[in-house]
């Protein structure tokens, strides 16, 4: 049974930054693909960052987000991180993790993920 554990969330003021993490258990994590989602209220789900969990590591990310955000992944713990600097309140979101069930081309957002997380809440006020 696959399980997806974020943690990492909170509240911060415009400028500040957090750190998500996303514990992953029960899943075939070697290459295969992990991402970050958000979702604010009234507001459709948005793809945030994937990471490929193969070798090279490649990542995509938002228009949004580029610059401001990391995606990253530790493959011994099986666990992403989202690093996100210079955070401001349209960032505002709960945000999830989620995990691919097979990876058979790029690693990218617009896939279809089978396993998520319960997610975490992100704030950021002005």
């Amino acid at each position: 049974q696959v399980q997806l554990v974020e943690s990492g969330g909170g509240s911060v003021q415009a400028g500040g930054s957090l750190r998500l993490s996303c514990a992953a258990s029960g899943y075939t994590y070697s290459s295969n693909c992990m991402g970050w989602f958000r979702q604010a209220p009234g507001k459709e789900r948005e793809g945030v960052a994937a990471i490929y969990t193969g070798g090279d590591g490649s990542t995509t990310y938002a228009d949004s987000v580029k610059g401001r955000f990391t995606i990253s992944r530790d493959s011994a713990r099986k666990t992403l991180y989202l690093q996100m600097n210079s955070l401001k309140p349209e960032d505002t979101a709960m945000y999830y993790c989620a995990a691919l069930g097979q990876l058979l081309g790029d690693c990218t957002t617009d896939l279809l993920f089978s396993f998520w997380g319960q997610g975490t809440q992100v704030t950021v006020s002005s």
